[in-house]
């Protein structure tokens, strides 16, 4: 019997966590998470790994220009922040109370909810 594929797989980080950037030009800076993309593992995280995007004039936009906004990073350059005592940790899950994996801190073993 062969054995199911995940079709979505999971993610050490979800939209709304705060987390570390461990890597690349914006290394030790910290940000909250807008989305993630699941398919690519990545996610962009709010005023971080900003880049310029030349924008046409349209009848929306009609002056045009250079813009900035954030682009996205590989979830293996994140980590979460954890909550309680603001320090980076890596993360486990574990099933929760009623039997639902949950995530905890491995350096505090606390259950970080969200």
């Amino acid at each position: 019997m062969e054995r199911k594929k995940n079709k979505q797989p999971k993610l050490h980080i979800k939209r709304g966590d705060t987390v570390k950037v461990l890597s690349g030009d914006d290394k030790g800076k910290s940000g909250k998470v807008l989305s993630v993309n699941l398919e690519k593992r990545r996610a962009i995280v709010e005023g971080l790994n900003m880049v310029t995007k030349h924008v046409k004039p349209t009848a929306a936009n009609p002056q045009g220009g250079i813009e900035k906004k954030e682009a996205a990073i590989h979830v293996s350059n994140l980590m979460l922040i954890d909550p309680k005592t603001g320090e980076a940790t890596r993360t486990g899950r574990k099933p929760g109370e009623n039997g639902k994996l949950v995530r905890y801190s491995k350096k505090t073993g606390e259950v970080i909810n969200g």
